[in-house]
């Protein structure tokens, strides 16, 4: 928690206990001891009902904010707009309408309530259908309800995010922070060689982007000065935006269930887009290396997935065929167990001994 906030905090804790103090020694009964009391134990229950709310909505971004108190101010209007209907229609019919003045009262607080609520309501649900520019809110329409996806810097050292950008996928939707770009220029300047050289390759990855064709990749300027966390900083920033961060840094998403923001994991998404293998499945495989048992060989699928054949030892270097057995799901991704099969299509003869999935 950053100074400021625990200041304001503390502020308007102390502001609760004094209003509400003042109040209480101000009365009828004038200062004493327990109505001191009194006042400094509303105050401060006061005080921790605000922190209690702060912090049950802090995972409202400020977006979502803006048109809930917009809603509110059109729904004020429409009740106000109910109940003077409502008077009108008394005003010109008077003479034959008679209504007990309570029932009068209750009669508009339904209709400035109703009112309330209903402009409040097809406001939030009409912010899709919008497109109005206030500061700090964007009514966005239906087609652009597609997530901005704001780069990490692990994203930048993965060459990958150029194959992806370029499929078309994520046009019109990449922010690039300014406060990233800059830290990347600091780091190409560094003492430390392994750190400028993996800088620069970072910032040579953000040019070839910017020369995609129909991408366009945005920069954002907002930055968080008393903010010194970088992924602090992101996810302040997501929250801003309503977006979602793209990263390929697996101990990140651990932290999006936390803050309350997407984190979308590149290598996941590798993942999800290797081709499944069925039991019984036939596939081509060149066996490149021994394996852990005797008689095994190891090959790669063209998308890296490592292929476990058991009877392809002897084959080091050669096409074969073989025949799925299972697949198994690893942290690292996915690998295949395989027999190995001869020219007529039957199982290669392998060792009881052979690793079996």
């Amino acid at each position: 928690m950053n100074i400021a906030l625990a200041f304001t905090r503390l502020f308007f804790f102390i502001l609760c206990i004094f209003f509400i103090t003042t109040y209480m020694i101000s009365g009828d009964s004038g200062y004493t001891f327990p109505n001191l009391l009194m006042g400094v134990g509303l105050g401060s229950l006061l005080g921790f009902l605000l922190i209690g709310f702060d912090l049950l909505f802090k995972r409202f971004n400020l977006r979502s904010f803006n048109i809930a108190i917009i809603g509110l101010f059109i729904g004020f209007f429409m009740g106000e707009a109910l109940v003077l209907i409502f008077r009108a229609v008394l005003d010109i019919s008077a003479a034959s309408i008679h209504l007990n003045s309570q029932i009068l009262e209750i009669v508009k607080i339904c209709l400035f309530l109703f009112g309330t609520y209903l402009g409040t309501i097809m406001t939030l649900r009409a912010s899709d259908e919008l497109y109005v520019s206030i500061p700090f809110v964007k009514f966005t329409p239906t087609a652009q309800k597609k997530k901005d996806l704001i780069i990490d810097s692990s994203v930048l050292a993965d060459a990958r995010i150029i194959d992806l950008a370029s499929s078309g996928m994520i046009d019109h939707h990449l922010v690039l922070p300014r406060f990233l770009l800059k830290d990347l220029y600091a780091q190409s300047e560094a003492s430390d060689e392994m750190l400028r050289n993996k800088a620069k390759r970072a910032l040579e990855v953000v040019k070839k982007l910017e020369q995609l064709p129909g991408l366009e990749m945005r920069y954002n300027d907002t930055d968080f000065p008393e903010v010194k966390d970088f992924m602090s900083k992101l996810l302040r920033l997501a929250r801003l935006l309503d977006g979602n961060i793209l990263t390929a840094d697996i101990s990140r998403v651990q932290i999006s269930a936390i803050e309350g923001v997407r984190i979308i994991n590149i290598h996941a998404l590798s993942n999800a887009l290797k081709p499944l293998m069925q039991a019984g499945e036939r596939i081509k495989i060149k066996i490149q290396r021994f394996g852990k048992e005797p008689r095994q060989g190891v090959g790669y699928l063209e998308d890296g997935t490592m292929v476990v054949v058991n009877g392809g030892g002897a084959f080091i270097g050669d096409t074969i065929d073989a025949l799925v057995l299972s697949v198994k799901h690893t942290s690292s991704g996915r690998m295949i167990f395989c027999n190995a099969m001869d020219e007529e299509g039957d199982y290669h003869p392998h060792d009881d001994n052979d690793e079996q999935p």
